[in-house]
């Protein structure tokens, strides 16, 4: 009998899996467009991650332009109410003199 039969076989097996194959011709391509897509789909998370992080900050600036607008108009308006008291003690001074005015030509 022969004892290298089955080991010729594993050697044969072993040698024609590591013999040298020649890459199919559409292997650089597929690499190359699979490499592409890799990075276009990176490109395009960046992409969306760059209007979110816009939207944000326009967001914030017309959050706080709001904010301000508001506290423009808040301290107009106390203005406002501060003139209109001012006239109101104006007017009513002046009434209070055309009062005491009446009273002693009413009083002679």
């Amino acid at each position: 009998m022969n004892d290298f039969g089955p080991r010729d076989d594993f050697e044969s097996d072993l040698h024609a899996a590591f013999a040298r194959v020649p890459a199919p011709p559409d292997l650089q391509r597929k690499v190359m467009n699979q490499l592409w897509e890799q990075a276009w789909s990176a490109r395009r998370r960046m992409v969306w991650f760059e209007r979110i992080a816009a939207s944000l900050v326009v967001v914030a600036v017309m959050g706080g332009a709001v904010v301000e607008r508001n506290a423009i108009e808040r301290r107009r308006g106390e203005e406002a109410k501060q003139r209109v008291f001012t006239a109101l003690r104006i007017v009513n001074h002046a009434l209070d003199e055309m009062n005491v005015q009446l009273q002693e030509r009413d009083g002679r």
